[in-house]
């Protein structure tokens, strides 16, 4: 069977769609390739500096692209719904919620959630909630979700969600990345009309694992991710395809997960397993209802969905 390449992508134009966290890694290669395909593209980005430098990129590899910057802090609930209320207002086909941190020593968003589940799940959890009439408007509308290997190691600590009792990085990663699986799950079966997967890189070259290291002021540590970056790690680009074969490709299923072909480490897009723990219907319900006491955020259930 021939491997799935950027090649593939079908002509996207008129679609519309928005990259969380499109500025560096596997968002702005995404963007880079929905955009030379044809659809409208919005980078959301926290920083307006790394976020024009990155539509500068783009427009120079991609001159016809049609793309925007827009200001999004996925840490910050008002951001989210600012950037709702302005991008929510035309139909949207596609939302890939991609932007994350990892690792990182215990830091809380805006709205006092601890900062990796409070960014790579609640925010895009109230992100897909707000944008949900807008995605309902277009025909037939997608939301991707990046997760992680890390899930396979990831427990919902619903006693301590905010890792207030005992934290640890590692940990807290995996809690939210498993949170990513089970919002895609549970979003797949509430909101049937919309469809709902997720999509993880393997292990690619970006900035995120050094992150954590530079924000604990270790410098060894964070030359030691950049080496083994250089030297393991797959490109960036090709880290970016399971998510837009997600995006894209006409036989994705709902509610399923995809990742690179060799061991989910590297290669070619394809459907992969999820640990057992990121199919339990009990817990992607709980931590549901969890998400919506937070965040505020309570989605719109159609009586016929």
């Amino acid at each position: 069977m021939r491997k799935w390449t950027v090649a593939d992508i079908p002509d996207l134009a008129g679609r519309r769609a928005v990259v969380t966290g499109a500025n560096s890694g596997i968002g702005f290669h995404t963007a880079l390739e929905l955009a030379r395909h044809g659809a409208e593209v919005v980078l959301a980005c926290r920083s307006a500096e790394r976020g024009q430098a990155a539509l500068d990129r783009l427009k120079a590899a991609a001159p016809d692209a049609e793309a925007r910057l827009a200001s999004l802090d996925l840490a910050d609930l008002a951001s989210v719904r600012e950037f709702a209320g302005r991008e929510g207002e035309r139909p949207l086909d596609l939302l890939v919620n991609n932007a994350g941190v990892m690792a990182l020593p215990r830091r809380t968003t805006a709205d006092g959630f601890e900062m990796q589940f409070g960014t790579n799940h609640l925010g895009h959890f109230a992100l897909t909630g707000l944008l949900l009439p807008a995605l309902r408007a277009a025909e037939g509308p997608r939301v991707v979700t990046v997760t992680s290997g890390f899930a396979w190691v990831g427990r919902i600590r619903f006693d301590d969600l905010q890792g207030e009792r005992r934290y640890q990085k590692w940990g807290a990663y995996a809690q939210s990345k498993l949170a990513n699986l089970l919002f895609t799950r549970e979003l797949a079966r509430r909101v049937p009309e919309v469809l709902s997967v997720s999509a993880h890189p393997g292990f690619a070259a970006t900035n995120l694992q050094q992150t954590g290291p530079r924000m604990e002021g270790s410098r060894f540590m964070e030359r030691g991710a950049g080496v083994v970056n250089t030297v393991v790690a797959q490109s960036a680009a090709a880290g970016a395809l399971p998510t837009l074969y997600a995006a894209t490709a006409a036989d994705v299923a709902e509610g399923a997960c995809y990742g690179p072909k060799l061991l989910q480490y590297r290669g070619a897009p394809t459907e992969v397993v999820t640990h057992p723990r990121a199919k339990r219907p009990e817990l992607g319900a709980r931590l549901w209802e969890v998400s919506e006491s937070l965040t505020g955020v309570r989605y719109e259930i159609r009586a016929d969905g």
